[in-house]
């Protein structure tokens, strides 16, 4: 069987990606969804424009209409070639006209709309200028669960992501830790990442001995020691999709309360994967991790949430947190990764990216969540 990758998703899967979109603005009270450059447009066209400028290219999608790339004309080329540009219109500008009128026409001029979040307020307050009855709501707000089901397509592509970040931990374990800088040991990972596919690194953290107890450490000149517990957290983009593990190492033996921690936090992981089942609530997995962690002593130092959805950006809704009463949802990909962060002493976080399946949960994480030993 041929591996899928991001370059083989057709046009017929952008257009039922834009209809499905438009539809379920439309079930949310919206007129419809403007869509700037960014994760968002690339999910649901191909498109990936050439370059960030401030000059205005926006989808804009509302139930019964046909989408609508507007673009500027010296980028419409490129966006004509892009893989679900057949399941659209374009609609370009040249420099010195206006594009919000152009875009304005499009619109319902009082409607409410989605917008992407990382839209310029240059073009949000040029359009709230030129359609002064209409108004806006941030896209995560108004659908934050639109890219959060995966098809088996993505799921295929999550799981080929997982695997190549799961390579890559097996290889790290196999260099040189003491006496060598975090931020080596990144630079590994980084190099690891690539490697085995990844066209996109997001982050290498590597937070030895009392930097384990910082969950966003950057890697540093730190230089690790033996007795060092370290906390390895790396990911990025495969293929257009994201992976992100972690796992904690030890630089030599352990000391029993080193091992100690490490088993609770263990124990907690295999509890928030336990918890995942279809229409079981987000919330429920950080409650089953926490409660672990909790009942050991240690609830004061879990400072994070259990988990983030992850996909075509490596963070992103649904979120694993306390308040999250939203149904978990077969295909949903997500972290679970609770920790025990000790200040001035070490850390310890174990994470998998798990899908929910028809009942239960998967990982696409297999290596040991025992503790290695390094040297």
């Amino acid at each position: 069987m041929t591996a899928r990758t991001a370059a083989s998703f057709t046009a017929d899967d952008y257009r039922a990606r834009m209809e499905r979109a438009a539809r379920i603005a439309a079930e949310a009270g919206l007129a419809g969804l403007l869509v700037a450059p960014g994760p968002d447009l690339v999910w649901l066209t191909g498109y990936t424009p050439p370059a960030v400028t401030e000059r205005l290219t926006l989808l804009v999608l509302a139930a019964g209409q046909d989408p609508v790339l507007v673009v500027p004309a010296l980028e419409a080329p490129d966006a004509q070639r892009a893989a679900g540009a057949s399941a659209l219109a374009l609609r370009d500008w040249t420099d010195g006209k206006d594009p919000y009128a152009a875009t304005a026409a499009l619109l319902d001029a009082s409607g409410r709309f989605g917008i992407s979040d990382n839209a310029w307020a240059l073009h949000l307050l040029a359009l709230q200028r030129a359609l002064p009855g209409s108004s806006y709501t941030s896209l995560t707000e108004a659908l934050p669960m639109l890219r959060a089901v995966k098809d088996a397509a993505e799921l295929e592509l999550m799981t080929a992501a997982g695997a190549a970040a799961d390579a890559t931990f097996e290889e790290i374990t196999n260099v040189p830790f003491a006496g060598r800088r975090e931020a080596e040991v990144a630079a590994d990972l980084d190099r690891l990442l690539r490697r085995h596919g990844h066209e996109q690194v997001d982050f290498t953290i590597v937070a030895s001995g009392p930097n384990g107890a910082n969950p966003h450490h950057e890697a540093g000149d730190r230089v690790i020691e033996r007795g060092d517990m370290v906390v390895l957290d790396f990911g990025g983009l495969k293929d257009g999709y994201g992976s992100d593990t972690s796992r904690t190492v030890h630089v030599g033996e352990p000391t029993d309360a080193e091992r100690r921690v490490h088993d609770i936090v263990r124990e907690a992981q295999e509890a928030g994967f336990q918890a995942v089942r279809p229409g079981a609530a987000c919330q429920d997995v950080d409650r089953a991790a926490r409660a672990v962690i909790a009942g050991a002593g240690y609830g004061e130092y879990f400072i994070h949430r259990t988990g983030h959805g992850i996909g075509v950006t490596t963070h992103e809704p649904p979120y694993m947190i306390e308040g999250e009463e939203r149904p978990l949802v077969p295909g949903m990909c997500f972290s679970v990764e609770p920790g025990i962060y000790l200040p001035g002493r070490f850390g310890v976080r174990i994470e998998d990216i798990v899908t929910v399946t028809e009942d239960g949960g998967r990982r696409l994480n297999t290596t040991s969540r025992e503790l290695v030993i390094v040297e």
